[in-house]
């Protein structure tokens, strides 16, 4: 009698297990859409234009939330939340953490190994790119007292972190090796980096400093130097730190946070640990651009990496085919927060060249993976038609 007991039980344990995996591999994938108002302040749509536009998309796909910003423009976010709620969409504030905010508080900027605040270029869309430290408690502050001011009587859902890093190799070596303010320095110290030491060792080791002694999509690139890889890993903890603080506080207001993030082999070098974000994030977007030839498409940014210190090794001539996507993808299964990888479906000729075909190849690849859905980004009201149209899913 036990032994059929045992049996019967072990029988309705597999086929619950096997529903639920069903269930799962079966459900829907939801869509976050992001809308790019321009600067702080006018802003490049009326409500009237973006209403009509996000209509026209959630006929297509299963539109769930709505990242808009960051204008401060209350009109347009009071009407266009009143049409979301009605369809039972959230809306998001898109707000910029450790750069773009010089316009609405004083920050103090981030300086690099050698005390200079780096060059802060971006050829993409005239935006400065000059970070601010992370260590600065006012810097953290700063950024939900934006939110309590400017934002919080316009009906958002939740807020939606950008800008949480340090500057990439865009402003060259520079970028990378920041921020070293005595803030910073003394922060480093807390976990055991000598930021002085940290410079000697970079200037007896010129480029070398950056070389990888391997890589892999779960491990990304691995630090030959010992210095350079305990000063990353370093910088990781105290940048993200700062943001899951700033995430924590967002959550205290009862707002939904979500992460936009590098792609896992870049995010190492301006400071994202994922391990840690991912606990602070409701939901991250990495961002997969692998068309954009602006500050965080993938092949961008890693070929500055290359150029910016041409005399590293280790680094492998990674193609941004199909198959580095996956490993990509792959890299975050891991981490527990819901993912909603963001593609690329706008389109400008010389930045972001896109395609139907390349929009969905690249759909295809986030959906195998189980994900909660995709990000259509960076801005929705610049996507071409025949781009939207590849959004049908057979």
């Amino acid at each position: 009698m036990r032994v059929r007991l045992f049996l019967l039980t072990a029988v309705f344990g597999l086929v619950t297990l096997l529903a639920c995996q069903e269930k799962d591999q079966n459900k829907e994938a939801g869509y976050i859409v992001q809308v790019s108002l321009g600067d702080w302040h006018s802003p490049d749509y009326t409500a009237e234009q973006i209403i009509g536009r996000i209509d026209t998309v959630s006929q297509m796909i299963p539109v769930k939330k709505v990242i808009i910003g960051w204008s401060q423009n209350k009109d347009i976010y009071q009407k266009l939340g009143t049409y979301l709620h009605e369809k039972d969409i959230k809306m998001l504030l898109w707000l910029p953490v450790f750069a773009e905010t010089d316009e609405v508080c004083k920050n103090r900027p981030a300086v690099d190994l050698w005390g200079k605040v780096p060059d802060s270029f971006d050829p993409a869309a005239g935006e400065g790119f000059r970070f601010n430290c992370p260590c600065d408690p006012q810097n953290i502050a700063n950024v939900v007292a934006v939110y309590d001011s400017l934002f919080s009587d316009c009906g958002f859902d939740g807020v939606f972190l950008d800008r949480i890093r340090t500057q990439s190799f865009v402003g060259d070596i520079s970028g990378a090796l920041t921020c070293c303010c005595q803030l910073c320095v003394d922060r480093f110290a807390k976990e055991g980096i000598d930021i002085q030491a940290v410079k000697d060792e970079k200037v007896a080791k010129g480029d070398a400093f950056f070389s990888a002694s391997g890589y892999s999509p779960a491990n990304g690139l691995i630090f030959e130097n010992r210095v350079a890889a305990k000063f990353f890993r370093a910088k990781g903890y105290i940048v993200s730190s700062a943001v899951a603080a700033i995430a924590d506080s967002l959550h205290q207001r009862g707002l939904e946070v979500g992460m936009d993030l590098f792609a896992p082999i870049i995010a190492p070098f301006v400071g994202q640990d994922y391990a840690i974000l991912t606990q602070h994030a409701d939901f991250i977007k990495p961002m997969l651009y692998r068309k954009t030839y602006a500050p965080a498409g993938i092949g961008y940014e890693y070929d500055l990496i290359r150029k910016s210190a041409p005399g590293a090794t280790g680094y492998p001539d990674l193609k941004m085919g199909d198959a580095f996507l996956h490993s990509q993808l792959q890299a975050m299964e891991r981490f527990k927060c819901e993912k909603y990888p963001g593609i690329e479906v706008n389109y400008r000729e010389d930045i972001v060249p896109t395609s139907p075909e390349y929009i969905s190849e690249s759909l295809d690849a986030v959906l195998s993976h189980q994900f909660n859905g995709a990000t259509l980004s960076w801005n929705i009201m610049e996507a071409p038609l025949s781009n939207l149209k590849s959004l049908f899913r057979k």
